[in-house]
């Protein structure tokens, strides 16, 4: 940690301990897990015929119509996002979930804070998913697909962090930073797109880091997989432009989340005093912009990316 600096990692999967990477063991299920949303019953209300003869009442006044709404134009869209469980990917559910939209989050392995998201947004549907595992990807997309219809927006946000000497890392730990930062977005990415481009219309959006963006020393892995992330990014909006598929990345600098339940009140304020702005971000700013990139009014936007960081990176 040098004097001049602060580093943060944003571990938005269920990720061990800062300093300990743990790949998970869990046999690859044979069918994707979902958690089914509860159904909520509804009750016709019966409407009686009026008697014979009987006047019509005189007609109210139909109010003056409100003005038009500046929100994104995400309602009625399919969306899909990894690492939704918690964090920014759980901020993201309940914006586009706020916003109109249909919305499928995979988790992990934190099946709790899944259920929980779907106890507080119902209709919203969980599947376990380890998007570092393709077979793993094919399942539980196929399942979202099913469920949604299809998917028209698909946010990338899941993503592990670890902090560590570069000397010290394994190369265990080294590629298991690549599989779920980068590969996983690959493997969404693949299973997303053949059906945006049959029907010439999608959004991705990738979630990456500052770190990805200027290099965070002690975490040279997760730079480097988050900086790929951008990479992938920028060639793919190229490519996908001509099918009406924008391709876009947003980059969090300090966002004041669960993961940082482990600094203490002078951390928080010594991080606060270093950002421009003089606070920590927020995961729901990270989510209105991901709403405001997956809507209408950002369909001339592509291959970019945005730095969600207070002015820390510029």
């Amino acid at each position: 940690m040098y004097n001049d600096e602060f580093e943060l990692t944003f571990d938005l999967a269920d990720a061990g301990p800062k300093n300990e990477q743990r790949r998970p063991t869990l046999p690859e299920p044979e069918e994707a897990v979902v958690a089914a949303p509860p159904v909520q019953e509804t009750r016709e209300t019966p409407v009686s015929a009026a008697p014979e003869n009987t006047p019509a009442p005189e007609r109210e006044p139909e109010p003056a119509a409100e003005p038009q709404s500046t929100a994104p134009a995400a309602k009625g869209r399919t969306v899909l996002i990894s690492g939704g469980d918690r964090g920014i990917g759980a901020a993201a559910a309940r914006a586009f979930y706020a916003a109109g939209c249909r919305v499928a989050v995979f988790y992990h392995t934190n099946a709790e804070a899944a259920a929980a998201l779907q106890k507080e947004l119902p209709g919203v549907l969980a599947i376990q998913c380890d998007v570092a595992s393709r077979a793993s990807c094919e399942l539980a997309f196929r399942a979202a697909e099913q469920a949604l219809g299809r998917v028209d927006v698909l946010v990338s946000n899941a993503g592990i962090a670890q902090q560590k000497l570069f000397t010290d890392i394994t190369p265990e730990e080294w590629q298991r930073m690549l599989d779920v930062n980068l590969t996983g977005a690959f493997n969404l990415c693949q299973l997303a797109l053949p059906g945006m481009i049959r029907r010439k219309a999608g959004r991705i959006l990738t979630v990456s880091s500052m770190w990805g963006q200027t290099g965070g020393s002690c975490e040279v892995h997760y730079s480097a997989a988050k900086a790929g992330l951008i990479g992938l990014t920028k060639a793919l909006a190229k490519e996908e432009g001509p099918s009406g598929i924008t391709v876009n990345c947003v980059a969090p600098g300090v966002i004041d989340t669960d993961m940082m339940a482990s600094f203490t009140a002078e951390d928080k304020a010594a991080l606060a005093e270093e950002t421009p702005v003089g606070r920590l971000g927020t995961a729901e700013e990270v989510a209105k912009l991901l709403l405001y990139l997956a809507g209408e009014d950002a369909g001339y936007i592509t291959g970019q990316v945005f730095g969600v960081n207070g002015g820390l990176v510029i």
